[in-house]
């Protein structure tokens, strides 16, 4: 897995689809989740581009597109259920899948320990 500054993990899978979700030091932020807004399947979307809407009891947050490519796949389950991001940010609560034209634009995100020292 990789991690971006804006705490969002990143999980290659086959066929260049990248599983993106938040971090557990980021739900734990957040404090309980309460409300979440996934982007439609089909989307094509840009690195930043602002592509999830999550919304906790302490703050209101988007979730930014960590690399360029079309969604293919979005976890309805936490829409349902947006308290699953805190019980299970890093596994069942993922949030879209992504599909890129090259695994290689993830070789400038972090890894578990370089993730682990920059949250100190």
């Amino acid at each position: 897995m990789k991690f971006t500054e804006e705490h969002e993990w990143l999980k290659p899978e086959d066929d260049n689809i990248v599983t993106v979700g938040i971090t557990a030091h980021a739900a734990e932020q957040l404090g309980d989740v309460v409300f979440i807004e996934l982007p439609d399947v089909g989307t094509t979307v840009s690195k930043d581009d602002e592509v999830v809407v999550i919304e906790s009891v302490k703050a209101a947050s988007d979730i930014l597109a960590p690399v360029d490519g079309e969604i293919v796949e979005v976890n309805d389950a936490i829409v349902e259920d947006p308290s699953k991001v805190n019980d299970d940010p890093e596994g069942d609560a993922w949030f879209f899948k992504v599909q890129i034209e090259d695994l290689s634009a993830l070789d400038d995100y972090m890894d578990e320990a370089a993730y682990k020292e920059f949250i100190g």
